[in-house]
Parts: structure tokens; sequence; C-alpha cells
């Protein structure tokens, strides 16, 4: 019997080359995946008992949640075959497609949970363009730096001006957030602008001024009023968790009882007594982890924990292995992961307030998820630049 020659079936070789395979960071996909899955797995056991117990099919969310990640997926993969020259090409229709769709917010968007961030397109799916304006911001200003680098002798950091232009490109989507008003999403922001920034070698002194700065307008939103009560209340109840128990800190004490509940190795997957009694709102979306910590234990929610830390460290070797707009954008990309992660885990364990932001990979929600895929698809093409490259 004949053998298959390879010349004659060029896409079977393509698929089976091993080098082609190498090109992707196998390491990170799998933590990414891993998430995923343990998402999905949590979202089901946060919904399913209440759902059953309303009458209402208890695959709803977890239905839902597969299509999601399923969709983020695809937007990964296609991300990760764009040819990472192309950022500087990309990065301003990212940025103004972003800025878009913050202002259409404001003309067609609904109000959810306090703030007036997203648009409903129907079947139960709805759309927050802040999601999609973290990674449009990374992509301008990283290509704004990427682009005067090359106007500069090498090692110098960036001018006054590229800050100054740098900023005013910040402020857009920023003051756009804040007006929803999503504090959350403007802390995130922040953050991964302030990534961009330290890898573009600003220098220390302007950094340190704008930290400053940023602390300074924090003072000043509070005080002329900026932020919402429900917002304000949240802080208060971060500071003094009994102030009212049955009120705005009712999540966080509940929260805590759960992952108290959970011990080192928890109740097990679908027994959580507060997940199936529903006593924490937004189980799963904002207070996800609560889920793992009560039906995983210590372990499970460290396991998690450590998923996001093998994230960080492949988004930061992708970040160190090219130059210029590619490392800023792997660089913003990896202070957003890292920052929301942060944040999302604190407010579950008291450590910081309640601001809102789904957990990355693990939160129900699709604008979270879809907006993470392309991220991480992001980084995949830089990685693939940068082998093909050696």
């Amino acid at each position: 019997m004949s053998t298959l020659a390879p010349a004659r079936y060029p896409t079977l070789r393509r698929v089976a080359d091993p080098r082609r395979m190498r090109s992707y960071d196998v390491v990170l996909l799998a933590a990414v995946g891993l998430l995923c899955l343990i998402g999905a797995l949590l979202v089901w056991s946060a919904t399913r008992s209440q759902l059953a117990a309303s009458g209402g099919n208890p695959q709803t969310y977890l239905a839902k949640h597969v299509l999601n990640t399923g969709l983020g997926a695809v937007l990964l993969f296609l991300a990760a075959r764009v040819d990472a020259r192309l950022l500087r090409l990309i990065g301003p229709v990212l940025y103004l497609a972003s800025v878009i769709g913050l202002l259409a917010v404001f003309v067609i968007g609904s109000t959810i949970n306090g703030a007036h961030a997203w648009i409903v397109i129907g079947g139960g799916f709805e759309i927050q363009p802040a999601e999609f304006a973290k990674l449009g911001l990374i992509a301008a200003i990283a290509v704004l730096f990427g682009q005067r680098s090359a106007n500069r002798p090498a090692g110098s950091p960036p001018a006054a001006r590229e800050l100054l232009i740098a900023l005013l490109l910040a402020m857009v989507p920023l003051g756009l957030i804040m007006l929803q008003p999503d504090l959350g999403s403007a802390l995130v922001v922040s953050a991964a602008t302030f990534g961009v920034l330290i890898s573009a070698g600003v220098r220390a002194r302007w950094l340190i001024g704008l930290l400053l700065l940023a602390a300074l307008a924090a003072v000043l939103a509070v005080k002329a009023g900026v932020l919402a009560e429900y917002q304000l209340a949240r802080f208060a109840a971060f500071t003094n968790p009994n102030r009212d128990p049955q009120g705005v800190a009712y999540n966080i004490n509940q929260a805590h009882i759960a992952i108290a509940h959970g011990g080192w190795f928890g109740q097990g997957l679908f027994h959580g007594a507060q997940t199936r009694g529903a006593f924490v709102p937004e189980q799963q979306t904002d207070f996800v982890y609560s889920v793992a910590g009560e039906e995983l234990g210590f372990v499970g929610s460290a396991a998690i924990i450590g998923l996001f830390a093998v994230i960080l460290w492949r988004g930061l070797r992708i970040a160190m292995a090219t130059t210029d707009t590619s490392r800023y954008v792997a660089a913003g990309i990896v202070c957003w992961i890292g920052f929301q992660t942060f944040q999302n885990i604190g407010m579950n364990l008291g450590l910081t307030p309640v601001t809102g932001l789904p957990l990355p990979f693990v939160s129900y929600g699709g604008s979270s998820m879809f907006a993470q895929g392309l991220a991480i698809g992001l980084l995949q093409a830089i990685h693939r630049r940068s082998f093909s490259a050696q």
C-alpha cells in the first residue's frame, strides 16, 4: 500500500510540523485552559441550585458560560495568528473602536448593578465596552512609545512630551469609564497604563509624581462627589464590615463565611452550604472565588492563584524576549490581568474594597472573556514572532 508523500499534502505537513506547534506558548495556553475549566465548574455550582429552586434550567448559566468561553477561544486563536509587526497599525484601530464603544454606552447603554456600562444586544447577552477599552488603551500607548523609541538614542527614556501624549490618550477612556461610573475598570485601566509606562522606561521621578497625582485625584473625586453613593458605601464597608452587615457589607461577610467553611480541602464541588443556599450575591461573577474557597478549600483556591502566577510568569517571559511595541503590549496585558486578579481575590478575602471586577478566565461574563481571549492571543502572536526570529 502506498504512503502519502508530504509534498503532495502540504496542509497535513504544516499541521504536523513540530516547530509550528512550538511557536505557541503551550504552558500559557494550558494555564488559561485550566482556569476556564475550573471557572465553568464554579459558575455551574454557583447557579444550579438557585435556578432549580426557581423552576429554571440548572444548566442555563453553564451553557452560556461555555459558549462565552468557546467564543473567547476563537478570538484567542484569531489574535494569535496576527503578525506582531502589525501592532502599530492595529493599536490605533483598537483604541478608536474602544472609545466609540464607550461613547455608545451613553446613547444606547443600560444600567446594571448601578453602572451605566452595558449595551444589551438581546438574547440575554450584554457587551461591556470598558473591557475592550483596557486592551485598546494598552495597544495605543504601546504603539506611541514604540514609534517614538526609534527617534531616541538607544536606552534613553521617553521624553516629557511622549509621556504627556500617553496620559492624554489614557484620560479619554478613563474619563468615560468614570462617568458610567465603573471604578473597578478605571483602576484596571490605570494599572495597565502604569505597566506600559514602566516597561517603556519612563523616569522614576515621573512615575512617583503620577502616583502622588493619582492619590490627590482620588481624594478630590471623593470630595467632589464623583463617586456614586453605593461606591462610597463599599469603601465604608471595607474599613468596617460590621457597619451595615445586612446591607452593603452583606456580600463581603457571606463570602468570608463561605471561604471559612472550606477549610483545607473544601466541602466538595457542588456541596458548599453557602453556595447551594445562594447566600452570596453575584457569586457567579464578582464572588466566584468564594465558591472555590468553600468547595475546593485552601488547597484548591491556592491552586487557582498558582495558575494565575503561571500566566503572569509566561507573560513576563514573552515581554522580556521582545522589544519596543510588542514588549509594551505584553507588559500592559500582564499588569492588567495581574491587577484585576489581585483586586478580585482581594475583595473576596477582605483585603481590598469591592469594585465589581470579575476574576479573569473564571467569572461568568462574555465581554471579559472575549477581551481576555484577545489579550492572550496577542501574547501568543508576540511569542510566535519572537520564536520565528530565533
